[in-house]
């Protein structure tokens, strides 16, 4: 349970959790299918072009793929949805190649949070064919209550529309009853955003603990499989001092 300001505890009963970086670890697979899908485009290793629209992927990592796309080439429609394609051929490549494991410790985690009775949303920035492939690779779907892509909510992350879709089709009366947690600056925002009693930025991806807190985390863990502890109170974990003066 988390402490409100007024004194009373909230139970926790939905974590929002993001899916790459976050609850599987495949960051080298999905860096490698930006830059392959950026590449086709003309845009190659080696050219400043290349640096910058690579840095630019890393800063709006977990915000909808085609956005990111869009972002690179925002005068051509087309060429972004080229692009997109070639993503999503180039990771779905990946998987079929060397699998999907989960990051250590989560598939506890997500045992642990729904035998609570802690309902449990998987959120991403792929398409809803991408998700779909992605948990067929994991065999996950006995594993979580529901999972969201950016074309399930009409908007991805940083705006809030995925967590706040979960609580009305799950059922939760109050988001401050929410958890979300990711490894990226957007999921901070979003988490913030649908208000969300807990955002807790994973160390165990793209973005460091500074932009996490930037986009405004209240806690920080080393990983999905300290979840348990900060959200059921067996061993709490101490908020960030950023959280301290909300």
């Amino acid at each position: 349970m988390i402490p409100a300001r007024d004194g009373e505890a909230i139970p926790i009963r939905l974590a929002c959790l993001d899916l790459a970086g976050t609850t599987i670890g495949d960051i080298a697979m999905v860096e490698r299918a930006f830059a392959d899908a950026i590449a086709t485009q003309g845009i190659v290793p080696g050219t400043g072009a290349y640096a910058r629209a690579m840095v630019h992927v890393h800063r709006s990592r977990g915000c909808p793929t085609i956005e990111v796309f869009r972002g690179i080439f925002p005068d051509n429609e087309a060429q972004a949805q080229a692009a997109n394609l070639t993503f999503e051929r180039s990771y779905q490549g990946a998987i079929g190649r060397a699998g999907l494991v989960p990051a250590p410790g989560v598939m506890e985690a997500l045992d642990d949070l729904r035998d609570a009775g802690v309902k449990v949303c998987l959120t991403t920035g792929f398409s809803r064919a991408m998700l779909g492939g992605v948990l067929e690779a994991l065999s996950w779907s006995g594993k979580v209550d529901l999972a969201l892509s950016p074309e399930d909510t009409g908007r991805g992350r940083p705006m809030p529309d995925m967590v706040l879709a979960a609580v009305l089709r799950l059922g939760i009366e109050d988001v401050r009853q929410v958890a979300v947690a990711g490894d990226s600056e957007s999921d901070m925002i979003c988490g913030r955003r649908a208000g969300a009693s807990v955002v807790a930025g994973v160390l165990t991806g793209v973005h460091s603990r500074e932009r996490l807190l930037k986009g405004g985390a209240t806690h920080l863990v080393g990983s999905v499989a300290d979840l348990p502890a900060l959200l059921l109170g067996g061993r709490p974990l101490q908020p960030t001092a950023a959280s301290a003066a909300l």
